[in-house]
């Protein structure tokens, strides 16, 4: 295999993306191994230092094992890798080779949603039920803004899931979060009957406020699984 040599600066980084492009897309199957540490270094034309880090990485991110004294084997990174792989992903502005990431992605933040809305309702942290009150009325007067109405729902999201208690969501929300739904962007305007759903947003909050953990469950189903379209005409405010 022929690899580019890259430029001296983050060198370990571009030895470390082409490596894990070439291991996503299949031209590393799992199992195979990765060509030694002076084989690499000589093909991308660094020092072993940078190839070396370059693998701690990839091995982080759960994409291969690297043995003492023994060859690189390639994991599968359906079996191994965790959602930091998406991120990684993101910061490059790459994509994992799978059609349906968006829609998983999106699914994966509905479950996340829905469970964290019923938890912060039962939970019911006073502080947090306040300012998700408040942020809903807020989000409220950004209409018909989408990509502002778009901040500001990450914001009562956000509220959400830490007053759900639940760490493991609250990573999952970040990761998502800071993924632009892990890789699978989404513009605002694609997600206007989620987001222009202002008495929905209202809706939910009170619920929650009220300790209806049920009906917070039902009105954060209705949001986050409402259809990913991209609307023909502008909706006034008065109507939003």
């Amino acid at each position: 295999m022929t690899f580019a040599p890259v430029p001296r600066a983050s060198v370990s980084d571009h030895v470390f993306g082409q490596l894990r492009d070439a291991i996503l897309s299949g031209r590393y199957r799992p199992e195979e191994t990765l060509p030694g540490e002076r084989e690499l270094a000589a093909a991308f034309a660094v020092n072993r230092h940078a190839v070396r880090e370059a693998l701690r990485r990839l091995q982080q991110l759960g994409l291969v094992r690297v043995s003492q004294g023994d060859a690189t084997r390639v994991l599968d990174w359906r079996v191994h890798a965790g959602l930091d792989l998406a991120l990684s992903l993101a910061r490059s502005a790459d994509v994992l080779p799978v059609e349906t990431l968006v829609r998983d992605m999106l699914e994966m933040r509905a479950c996340v949603g829905i469970d964290a809305a019923r938890l912060c309702a039962e939970r019911g942290d006073p502080a947090v039920t306040a300012a998700l009150v408040q942020a809903a009325e807020e989000y409220a007067l950004l209409t018909p803004d989408l990509p502002r109405m778009d901040e500001a729902n990450i914001a009562v999201w956000r509220l959400i899931v830490r007053g759900s208690g639940n760490t493991a969501y609250l990573l999952a929300f970040n990761s998502l979060v800071a993924g632009a739904f892990a890789l699978g962007e989404v513009p605002p305007d694609a997600r206007a009957a989620e987001l222009l759903d202002v008495a929905g947003h209202r809706r939910l909050a009170a619920a929650i406020a009220a300790g209806q953990g049920a009906e917070a469950a039902r009105h954060a189903q209705a949001l986050l699984t409402a259809p990913v379209t991209t609307p023909t005409t502008p909706v006034p405010r008065r109507e939003a």
